[in-house]
């Protein structure tokens, strides 16, 4: 068990106070917290608003991507939106598809199977759509480091527009146009959208110079889906987005997501982003994890309540059957990189067993039990295919840039990532990893730090706080739910709750006030639970059996001093 690094956050300055003055205490310390330190950056936080001059057309290469995009519906061009497998590419691949074909484009869908072609651009498909008479590809989500496949003279006559929001490398492929805020000189202020958002913005330009019915907003619940799913940072236009897509997920009016919903057991009118990373995501990701993408593809696109129906309850049994192989994989490769209790500075566990579609999931939960980068790899039979998750210390893409030379592909963010390698490359590609990491870490103290917006006594949670807590909503990377720390707590009652017993149940007082308090993943306290603790946890409304109680939600324990 890793002990975390306790923080909270400095009382708010007098000048500050003055600024925010019309914000409730609590309110007006988080804002602080967050660097909103003037009335007008709060205000502009609180409402959600976009950032100024976010023009779809601003990103660069977008008019001459609309141009051709434009000329290909004209003149009844074939075109191909190619996607990838995941819940941001499989809602990107739909938004685009439904918008182009609303403009009255011959549009097809083509997203690869995540085990027979992998992940993005491969010249196999590019080739069997080039053969089936498409003028035009139009990549979401995928492409930016795809610059063998753009060679424009591979496929005479084929244009391929790239729409990918992932790092680029130097190269930049020679595809007809490439749109990526990432790329140098592109001026566009925000550079943190999500593949969905790209595709948002696409559609975007193409909306506001063609005719067309309907409503470009009535897409933002793809937006919204896809956007929480990829861990984007929720701050800026993603924020402005996401609120505008939750309200639309409220009030569902696409079948495949109120099938969603009904298949997760929620309530589509309180559906917040942590429903959405915890519930929606995870079943939109089990097909393209165990099979192909392509259920979920129709799960979002397709009007008919019987077929999202049965589409929804398939993609509910390949979630629960993708958490089995996870909870197999886990403990698997926990066997292989613990030795005598040894946690070394990056953990790494390969296996041919291993479900390449489910690797990166095993690999989330071994840094946030270890808090280390873990990466577990599938072998086949001449390539490996790892996944990869990391902390904040350590940019896991970079580390896999130094190896390129031994990578037949990679790519990713700075937590997440992903890579092919020959098979007989792979010990040395280990190597060299480790001792990047030895680089970095070895003088760091590896502990996650937890950080409170404040030391508030459980007697001033007042249920009007939830009112100003959902007004930072939606919450996420980059704007995390608010954490508040309480001392000195006695408890009343507890027990473990779960079918392993693996969650903490229990009731808090601070001598004026109780709260009820359930600690997921922490039932290994129950045993051990002094007489006075410490919390750190978020304040939330919890629905039970129809009925709604206000409780602490525990992130951390800790023995009060």
């Amino acid at each position: 068990m890793i002990t975390k690094r306790w923080e909270v956050a400095p009382p708010v300055p007098p000048e500050a106070i003055q600024e925010l003055s019309g914000y409730p205490p609590i309110l007006r310390q988080i804002l602080y917290n967050r660097g909103y330190t003037t009335h007008a950056l709060a205000q502009a936080f609180l409402e959600a608003q976009p950032p100024e001059d976010a023009k779809a057309d601003r990103l660069l290469n977008m008019p001459a991507a609309a141009d051709r995009i434009k000329y290909a519906i004209r003149h009844g061009e074939r075109i191909v939106v190619y996607g990838d497998y995941d819940a941001d590419g499989v809602t990107a691949t739909a938004l685009l598809g439904m918008a182009l074909r609303q403009l009255g484009a011959q549009v097809y869908e083509y997203i690869p199977n995540r085990f027979d072609e992998g992940y993005g651009l491969n010249l196999e498909a590019m080739r069997s759509l080039y053969e089936a008479g498409t003028k035009l590809i139009i990549t979401v989500d995928c492409g930016i480091r795809s610059v063998e496949e753009a060679d424009p003279a591979r496929f005479s006559g084929m244009d391929l527009i790239i729409t990918d929001h992932h790092l680029p490398l130097e190269t930049i492929p020679p595809a007809y146009a490439v749109i990526n805020p990432k790329l140098p000189g592109d001026n566009y202020p925000e550079k943190n959208l999500a593949g969905v958002g790209l595709a948002y913005k696409l559609a975007e330009a193409l909306f506001s110079t063609l005719e067309h019915p309907g409503d470009l907003l009535d897409y933002l619940d793809l937006v919204a889906l896809g956007t929480v799913a990829d861990l984007v940072p929720l701050t800026g236009e993603n924020r402005s987005l996401v609120r505008g897509g939750l309200g639309y997920i409220r009030q569902p009016h696409r079948q495949g997501i109120m099938a969603l919903i009904g298949v997760s057991g929620l309530t589509a009118s309180r559906i917040n982003t942590g429903d959405i990373s915890f519930a929606l995501a995870p079943r939109l990701n089990a097909a393209g994890r165990l099979d192909s993408a392509l259920a979920s593809l129709q799960l979002l696109t397709s009007p008919d309540p019987k077929t999202t129906g049965q589409l929804a309850q398939w993609l509910e049994i390949q979630n629960r059957e993708r958490q089995k192989i996870m909870r197999e994989i886990q403990t698997n490769a926990e066997k292989q990189i613990i030795v005598d209790e040894v946690v070394p500075l990056i953990l790494f566990a390969a296996d041919p067993s291993y479900n390449a579609g489910v690797v990166g999931l095993a690999a989330s939960r071994l840094t946030e039990q270890y808090y280390r980068p873990a990466i577990i790899a599938s072998v086949g039979d001449e390539f490996t295919r790892g996944s990869c998750r990391s902390i904040p210390e350590f940019h896991i893409t970079q580390a896999l840039d130094q190896c390129r030379d031994l990578l037949e592909h990679h790519g990713g963010h700075a937590a997440a990532a992903g890579f092919t390698v020959r098979n007989e490359l792979l010990p040395s590609l280990i190597e060299r990893l480790r001792e990047i990491a030895r680089q970095q870490l070895e003088e760091k103290d590896l502990r996650p730090r937890i950080s409170a917006e404040a030391d508030v006594p459980l007697s001033e949670l007042k249920p009007d706080l939830l009112k100003y807590l959902d007004w930072l909503q939606p919450t996420g990377m980059g704007n995390p739910a608010p954490i508040f720390m309480s001392s000195g707590l006695r408890v009343v009652r507890q027990k473990t709750v779960g079918t392993d017993g693996s969650h903490l149940k229990m009731a808090v007082t601070d001598g004026k006030i109780t709260y009820d308090a359930i600690a997921f993943r922490q039932g290994h306290w129950f045993a051990q639970l002094p007489p006075q603790i410490d919390l750190m946890y978020t304040y939330e409304l919890n629905e039970f059996n129809g009925q709604l109680t206000l409780q602490l939600n525990v992130r951390d324990i800790r023995p009060s001093t």
